[in-house]
């Protein structure tokens, strides 16, 4: 946990430094990140809001994806994290955004999309969208884990 508290660390002096608010919208973290982000005293001057949206129906009602992206691609694709991102911006003030959706297990794996599979999208208000599709190993806790701290480094990078 120590590593995901550094990394928050250096995200918060990153956003500060830009002036700039955080939003999260989380699948399979189940608001892990929000979490991890919060923990941090001082918090509420960076962080703006997060969106746990674990079904289909909380993904379209809160964050605005399309029916007919999930029915096509699936909630653990990187379209369906593309319209996360890009809704949770849209539904805060925030400038910059993260979405997670992934198969934590320990069923809900497919052949195509075995469990490990997370699908992470980060936007700058009024940019492009990064997507990218990550296979982890371990069990459910060890993914969702490793989940948040890619998401975590992606921001980083992006920030930096």
């Amino acid at each position: 946990m120590a590593v995901i508290a550094n990394k928050v660390e250096k995200l918060a002096e990153l956003l500060l430094g830009h002036h700039w608010y955080l939003t999260a919208a989380e699948s399979c973290t189940g608001g892990w990140l929000a979490k991890s982000c919060t923990d941090l005293a001082g918090s509420s001057g960076w962080f703006e809001r997060g969106f746990v949206t674990y079904t289909n129906e909380a993904k379209n009602e809160m964050l605005g994806v399309e029916k007919l992206t999930i029915d096509t691609h699936g909630a653990v694709s990187e379209e369906t994290v593309a319209e996360m991102a890009a809704g949770a911006l849209a539904h805060s003030h925030a400038h910059i955004a993260v979405a997670i959706s992934g198969i934590a297990g320990p069923d809900g794996g497919s052949e195509s999309k075995p469990v490990g599979t997370v699908c992470f999208s980060w936007v700058v208000k009024d940019g492009e969208s990064i997507v990218q599709t990550v296979y982890f190993n371990g069990d459910r806790e060890a993914v969702r884990h490793q989940a948040v701290e890619y998401a975590l480094d992606g921001l980083i990078k992006l920030l930096s």
